[in-house]
């Protein structure tokens, strides 16, 4: 018969390596077994003895092992979560702060730890639009916008419990300090970018008192007006300005095209002036040393010195005259010839520079006519010895 047939008593297989008769492991006695150990553990009852315990089957204790690791396992995976590069995460423990938590795959255990994400690299923007008083007591109109960060994610979340609200609320007493504080011209034309400056430094300072764990990046002042009511008598004082401002460049521009020219009168008579003063000095340098030289020439020979300055000055006065005046001999008579009238007379014969006689020609004539006379005097005398 073979091995593996039945028989032989029984209808257990044979063991082919001759080992004896032997079966397989008995499964539902290995599982009764095991349910009996877990009976024993938590408090149940076993399978032994008919495995039956009033009147039905009990629920079999591995499916409360299975159920216990199934939600052990869900539980673990439930406090998976994943922090963003541009996030942090607040862990509250029991509601207490535990831990701030950085970018990558966390895990923290749920039902325990409560996880609250920010987002510290979004810029944020508020906007506000207040009506408030100037420092010149002018109502005016200004619209602000904020933009802000989250610097500090556990202030955020724990320190405030609106912090958003917070900067809404220092805003607008950070803009109306400012605001109240410069006059409403500044407000409504060049001064809204300081405005916006001193704002922002304000404001920072506002929320770091608050610890709202906020950072102001940049406050802009967007819009600023008079309100409508008075808007007719605004645009009449802008109108106005304008007109002012037009005056006042047309005056410049007349003073542009003025005021050079009268410098460069004034600079000219300042450089005629400052020649004629050099002129002057260096006449009477040249006078004086002159002077000195004459006078040593005078302490050497005075006689001849004297005449010849008389010859000279006599020379200079009659130099730019017209008329003679001769001394003849042995006559008591002063002679006067007219030589402009000659000269006239004589017509082109006569050269002439500038409607004036040149020495030379002054000179000749007035040898001619002396001699003339001279030979006129003479034959008066010989006349007058003849008688």
């Amino acid at each position: 018969m073979a091995w593996n047939e039945p028989g032989g008593g029984g209808n257990k297989p044979k063991d082919p390596w001759g080992g004896g008769e032997q079966g397989p492991p008995d499964l539902d006695e290995a599982l009764k077994k095991l349910q009996e150990k877990l009976g024993g553990i938590f408090g149940g009852r076993g399978a032994s003895g008919g495995g039956k315990s009033g009147g039905g089957k009990g629920i079999p204790a591995s499916l409360f092992v299975v159920a216990a690791l199934v939600a052990v396992v869900v539980w673990g995976l439930m406090g998976l979560y994943q922090v963003d590069e541009q996030e942090r995460a607040v862990v509250l423990r029991f509601g207490k702060y535990y831990d701030t938590v950085q970018p990558g795959l966390q895990w923290n255990p749920p039902l325990i730890d409560e996880v609250i994400k920010v987002n510290t690299t979004k810029v944020r923007a508020a906007t506000f639009r207040e009506i408030m008083l100037t420092r010149d007591e002018n109502i005016v109109e200004v619209r602000m916008s904020v933009q802000y960060v989250i610097l500090d994610p556990t202030s955020f979340v724990l320190k405030v419990r609106d912090p958003e609200n917070s900067l809404q609320h220092a805003a607008q007493s950070a803009l109306r300090h400012v605001v109240g504080d410069t006059s409403m011209d500044s407000v409504l034309t060049e001064g809204r970018a300081q405005i916006g400056v001193d704002v922002q430094t304000r404001l920072q300072r506002y929320v770091d008192m608050y610890e709202t764990g906020i950072r102001v990046v940049k406050v802009n002042i967007d819009e600023s007006k008079p309100p409508s009511q008075v808007q007719a008598a605004f645009d009449d004082v802008i109108k106005a300005r304008e007109d002012e401002e037009r005056l006042k460049n047309e005056a410049q521009a007349y003073a542009n095209g003025i005021v050079p020219e009268a410098r460069g009168r004034a600079q000219r008579v300042i450089e005629e002036a400052s020649a004629y003063r050099e002129q002057v000095v260096a006449e009477a340098e040249g006078e004086a040393e002159r002077f000195k030289a004459l006078l040593a020439e005078y302490a050497k020979a005075p006689e001849v010195t004297r005449e010849r300055l008389y010859l000279d000055a006599v020379q200079r006065v009659f130099r730019n005259t017209s008329k003679v005046m001769v001394d003849v001999e042995g006559g008591n008579n002063v002679m006067y010839l007219p030589l402009d009238k000659m000269t006239e007379a004589s017509g082109p014969a006569v050269p002439r520079s500038g409607g004036r006689l040149d020495p030379n020609t002054i000179r000749e004539l007035t040898n001619a006519v002396t001699e003339q006379l001279r030979q006129d005097a003479a034959s008066a005398n010989n006349r007058r010895g003849g008688r």
